[in-house]
């Protein structure tokens, strides 16, 4: 190789060498450059992911909060799910027999939203529900809400032939329905609830008012089923009562009937009626007059039986005894007023004779013989002037004069001048015979030595004593023998009082009551019935307290007292009366 070719030679490997490092400095910091821009790149790109993220979770966090704090915005009349199945506790009677329980069911609704031709929903529901409201309905399946009720407690059989409509939009909720298997029997009693299971009246709504209510309306009820709550009446007792008092009305042609049984030793109601009533199943059938329960919701003037507590006030007082005797041959004229007997004996009578002939003047004097403030003190002990308190919702207040004066005080002694309801009356004639004890009414089970807790000694034992006397006496020799029932020693007392018609009594238009109390040498049970302008065959009021009120009363003995276990007595001694034949 010649020397200009080797000097080429070692030129181009020196400049390839000093290439190389030239390059491999140069392009070893290009490539490090390249990775950090990368690097960093990728740093910002999960950095702005992990801010997107964030940003997403804390809007959601943020409507959360927002949707906590808000107030719930009502948008239909639909219930959550739970409380639409929340249970009531069944209702039984004293024996177990079921008075209220409820009943699983459907109600119809629809989602206008979701409805295409309102006019073929309308006619196809028409097929099943025949008394559908067309105008009603239609205005409900064009609205924009997204929820309508179009019928609540549907049968299974509307429901399943509403199903094979087909119709779209449409659906069904379930829901729970109070049944009432005894229908009219003890309306007044168990009372009735609305269409969302809420007690209106009776026991019903009282075991709303004992914390149901608050529950379900703050949601802690459930669908799961509750302990019965179990009432004083007996079913087959009620059954009676209530059965002879629709029948009084038809009877007597009345417009009003009542009675009741209370267990004089411990303030038990075993039966209550008043007619006319309604179908708890129905409520709305039977309107405002079958709706109002007069023997504890209605005030009247009792008549003759106020007598029963005028004379056990002079009794108890001191100032009166068994063997007085008051001057009743002269009417009392007082004030502009005449007071006379309706069937007078123009004679002396005794206290005995005062309350077997119903003599208004003998009582009269009686009571001023105590004394005004006397007579109102008496009357408001025996609970007479105040609201009567019980577990039953509907009670009235009784009404008396503002003042009290001599003419107040007469009249009120034999009647009238003061309202009261008929149970009120019948609790205070408990209290004539069971020993002077008062005992509130109820209508759950009670104990005797319960009742004695409450009890108030009112009258005197020896005072109670007497008034058995005299009503037993009455009811052998009196106006009472219309409600005598072999065996079973009734005594009692009947009134027949005027009613007020535009400021007047009218004479053609009476209240005729008989309280009554069996057996009457150990009495157990008090019956007091009404009937409410009665009629005669001649159509006007002149029907007596003892052709209407104490048959009535015979015959809720009669066929209730086998069943409430009173043994029946034959004979002088009470032994079986053996008869040879």
């Amino acid at each position: 190789m010649s020397f200009l070719s080797r000097i080429m030679v070692l030129k181009s490997r020196a400049h390839f060498s000093a290439g190389s490092r030239g390059c491999s400095f140069s392009g070893g910091a290009s490539f490090e450059g390249t990775r950090k821009r990368k690097s960093n790149q990728a740093k910002n790109r999960v950095g702005l992911l992990i801010a997107g993220f964030t940003v997403f979770y804390c809007v959601i966090g943020g409507r959360l909060v927002q949707y906590g704090v808000a107030q719930p915005l009502t948008t239909s009349s639909i219930l959550p799910a739970d409380r639409l199945m929340a249970s009531r506790p069944d209702l039984v009677d004293r024996n177990g027999e079921v008075l209220a329980t409820d009943i699983r069911t459907v109600s119809l609704f629809a989602e206008p939203h979701k409805i295409v031709d309102a006019d073929e929903v309308i006619e196809k529901l028409s097929t099943v529900l025949h008394d559908l409201d067309v105008k009603s309905t239609y205005s409900k399946l064009k609205s924009s809400s997204r929820f309508q009720w179009l019928r609540r407690q549907l049968t299974p059989k509307q429901q399943s032939q509403i199903l094979a409509l087909g119709i779209p939009g449409i659906g069904f909720r379930p829901e729970k329905r109070r049944f009432y298997p005894g229908g009219a029997t003890a309306a007044h009693v168990v009372g009735y609830v609305n269409i969302d299971n809420r007690g209106v009246a009776g026991m019903e709504r009282y075991v709303d008012s004992q914390g149901l209510a608050d529950l379900t309306a703050v949601g802690m009820t459930s669908n799961q089923p509750l302990e019965p709550v179990k009432l004083s009446i007996d079913l087959r007792v009620q059954a009676i009562v209530r059965e002879v008092v629709v029948e009084a009305i038809a009877k007597y042609r009345a417009i009003g009937a009542g009675a009741v049984v209370i267990d004089v030793h411990t303030g038990e109601i075993l039966g209550m009626a008043s007619a006319p009533d309604f179908d708890p199943n129905n409520p709305a059938v039977g309107g405002e007059e079958g709706w109002f329960n007069r023997m504890s919701n209605g005030t009247f003037e009792m008549g003759s039986t106020f007598k029963s507590f005028t004379i056990a006030m002079g009794l108890d007082s001191g100032k009166v005894n068994l063997q007085s005797t008051f001057d009743a041959r002269f009417p009392i004229r007082i004030g502009g007023f005449t007071i006379k007997d309706f069937h007078g004996k123009g004679r002396v009578l005794s206290v005995p004779e005062i309350f077997q002939y119903s003599s208004n003047i003998g009582t009269a004097k009686i009571a001023d013989t105590v004394g005004i403030d006397g007579h109102k003190e008496f009357l408001t002990r025996l609970g007479l002037l105040s609201k009567m308190k019980t577990e039953l919702p509907e009670v009235a207040q009784p009404s008396q004069p503002r003042t009290w004066k001599k003419i107040n005080s007469i009249t009120i002694s034999f009647g009238h001048g003061v309202s009261t309801t008929p149970l009120q009356t019948a609790v205070a004639g408990a209290a004539l015979v069971n020993g002077g004890k008062l005992i509130e009414p109820t209508f759950l089970p009670r104990t005797r030595e319960e009742a004695d807790k409450v009890a108030t000694q009112v009258l005197k034992p020896s005072t109670s004593k007497d008034m058995r006397f005299l009503f037993e006496w009455n009811g052998a020799n009196g106006s009472g023998r219309n409600a005598r029932v072999t065996g079973f020693n009734v005594g009692g007392k009947t009134g027949t009082a005027d009613k007020v018609v535009n400021g007047r009594y009218a004479h053609d238009k009476n209240f005729n009551a008989f309280l009554a109390a069996f057996p009457m040498d150990n009495p157990q049970y008090v019956v007091l019935s009404f009937a409410d302008e009665p009629k005669t065959d001649k159509g006007n009021g002149a029907a007596l307290s003892a052709t209407s009120a104490a048959p009535m009363v015979k015959e809720i003995i009669s066929r209730a007292a086998p069943i409430l276990g009173v043994k029946p007595k034959f004979g002088n001694d009470g032994s079986a009366l053996l008869v040879s034949y």
